[in-house]
């Protein structure tokens, strides 16, 4: 008797969406995703005070005379993510990926120095840009970040906060290597403001919008992955069984990895590239989208703007708890 997290597994890469060495060590996910908000959770695990005050160290020895003070805490958050990371890649075989912060998330150059700045660090400890994934907001100055990254530097880019038809059209033309559409967000914002709890999985409000992700991609052979993101619950995640990659906080891994399932009874799988491609339902042929298109599209998409403004907000939140976080640290070696 298999449990549902394996039976997953075959028809799905499943990704851990966490920053905890211990919950990676325990599911054996292929790939791993962090970003701010899980970097300031484990940042605040006694188990990694070591990595945290290893790298204010390393940093504060650095010839820094010309530096101000937010400049230093700059250099110490890059080398935090990356050892983070570093650290992550020990454990898992496929790619971890690290987020330029979200304050950059309107400034296409600022994306494109943050990220290629990052993959210098990691190169300097000897791990290949192949095995990283950058994290940008799928804004529109992030997805032309993301091009350039793509095109010119090889540096291949995870899309987050998509919430919307636009970003993946958009994320598309710019043949970035990955998009993570949220669920649970989307499904957050139907609760406020329809007030409806519970939804079959076929009607799910954020299922149905990777889903259609899923589905165009595949029926225009678009070569971009798509992986879910953000789930509220296990039902959403099984009822994007058969996307490219699903990323799974470790609670929600922990409660697939307990449900047993009998070889009569295998897990439905909802999405499939040979089936897509034979559906009609999006039925025309992908057209590349402007930018004044795009911003109309986004703005016309209630749900999507807010959600995409308001997770701006929260990982732009997170990012300067973890700046208060390291000054903290500074401040007891002094």
């Amino acid at each position: 008797m298999a449990n549902v997290l394996e039976q997953l597994r075959q028809h799905t890469t499943i990704v851990a969406d966490t920053g905890d060495f211990e919950s990676l060590k325990q599911y054996k996910p292929t790939d791993a995703t962090t970003n701010p908000s899980l970097i300031l959770a484990a940042a605040n695990m006694k188990q990694y005070d070591h990595i945290i005050n290893d790298i204010i160290d390393k940093c504060r020895e650095k010839d820094t005379f010309e530096l101000n003070e937010q400049e230093v805490i700059d250099d110490i958050m890059d080398n935090v993510f990356v050892a983070f990371g570093e650290e992550i890649l020990k454990i898992i075989p496929g790619r971890v990926s690290t987020e330029v912060d979200a304050r950059l998330s309107f400034d296409r150059e600022g994306q494109i120095k943050k990220a290629r700045h990052l993959i210098d660090l990691y190169e300097k400890r000897g791990i290949s840009k192949d095995r990283i994934l950058i994290k940008l907001s799928s804004t529109w100055e992030g997805i032309q970040a993301a091009k350039e990254l793509e095109e010119k530097y090889g540096i291949h880019c995870n899309m987050t906060l998509m919430f919307s038809f636009a970003q993946a059209l958009a994320c598309a033309d710019a043949h970035v290597t990955l998009v993570s559409p949220f669920v649970g967000r989307i499904y957050d914002w139907y609760i406020e403001k329809k007030g409806k709890r519970e939804y079959e999985i076929d009607e799910d409000p954020g299922v149905v919008s990777v889903t259609r992700i899923y589905n165009y991609y595949k029926q225009n052979n678009i070569k971009t992955v798509v992986m879910g993101a953000s789930f509220r619950n296990a039902k959403q995640i099984l009822g994007l069984a058969g996307c490219d990659l699903l990323t799974i906080s470790p609670k929600l891994l922990d409660e697939l990895a307990s449900q047993k399932t009998s070889a009569n009874e295998p897990i439905k799988v909802y999405l499939n590239k040979e089936q897509t491609e034979k559906k009609t339902q999006e039925n025309k042929k992908h057209e590349k989208l402007d930018e004044k298109t795009f911003r109309w599209m986004l703005n016309e998409d209630e749900m999507a703007h807010d959600k995409l403004s308001d997770g701006i907000r929260k990982f732009a939140v997170d990012s300067k708890k973890l700046e208060e976080l390291i000054r903290s640290r500074i401040q007891q070696k002094k």
